[in-house]
């Protein structure tokens, strides 16, 4: 009776000993990044609350630009003595202003690239729509520099079907999809290796793709494209939600199925 009594009470402290670790390790909130809409007179400070709240939660910005650190320049802190990005943004492109740079870098991520760094970042009118990006672009400006992004930038140009516009020079929307069936194309142009190792190719930060067929099955392999922010993989637990919950909205159904059968025979 008491040796059942003590049995029992290590294994109520072991449970909750795991517990308090699966709650001490830091998520990132994997939530498709929600609608916004801004009134005809929006202010700074609302523009720069909605853009704050994406930059730390839905718009998942922190987990390259904070939480990993390395992988992509440091927004809110200084990046080799050029100080916070909103203080650096109007310089980084000679007569370009703060404004245009950070919207640029945002819809065509490779435009400007940071020496040192890959381009890993897909452009976000895949993954945000206008008017988030906007936000966005007010809160970066509002880190240590001055927010000129204004109601007139969130405009619904005649025409648009409310679609706020964009500076003429700007590249043009994003194709979420390309019309290769090539898997191993497929993940070049979603940046799969920006995340994932392949035969030596790609960045280590989520699981890699090598011998990935005989971990999981298609199954498997299909929810977590479609459904990233469900279940993380045992040792990702800390980026759980990471992954863009957009990124299954980048291949058409045949697509997706050819992903899925070609990382089902990596074994």
């Amino acid at each position: 009776m008491v040796t059942n009594l003590k049995v029992m009470l290590v294994v109520i402290a072991t449970i909750g000993i795991y517990t308090w670790l699966a709650m001490a390790i830091p998520q990132v909130e994997s939530v498709v990044p929600e609608e916004l809409t801004f009134s005809t007179d929006v202010s700074e400070a609302e523009l720069i609350a909605a853009g704050q709240d994406l930059y730390g939660g839905a718009g998942q910005c922190q987990v390259c630009h904070g939480l990993l650190g390395t992988r992509a320049p440091n927004l809110l802190t200084d990046e080799a003595g050029t100080g916070s990005i909103g203080q650096r943004c109007a310089s980084r492109v000679p007569g370009q202003d703060c404004k245009t740079y950070l919207l640029t870098s945002m819809v065509d991520p490779e435009a400007y690239m940071v020496e040192g760094y890959n381009p890993t970042m897909p452009p976000q009118e895949r993954v945000l729509t206008m008017p988030q990006i906007w936000a966005l672009v007010a809160y970066m400006q509002s880190v240590g520099g001055e927010v000129t992004v204004t109601a007139a930038d969130l405009r619904e140009p005649e025409g648009s079907g409310g679609t706020p516009q964009q500076p003429a020079d700007l590249p043009a929307t994003s194709e979420p999809t390309s019309a290769t069936t090539d898997p191993m194309q497929l993940l070049e142009d979603n940046l799969c290796l920006a995340c994932h190792t392949l035969g030596g190719q790609g960045v280590q930060v989520g699981p890699t793709f090598d011998g990935i067929g005989s971990r999981f099955s298609p199954e498997d392999l299909r929810r977590s494209i479609l459904d990233p922010g469900a279940e993380a993989s045992e040792g990702f637990e800390a980026l759980l939600g990471a992954m863009p919950a957009a990124y299954g909205q980048s291949f058409t159904a045949g697509q997706l199925e050819i992903i899925v059968q070609y990382l089902a025979g990596l074994r």
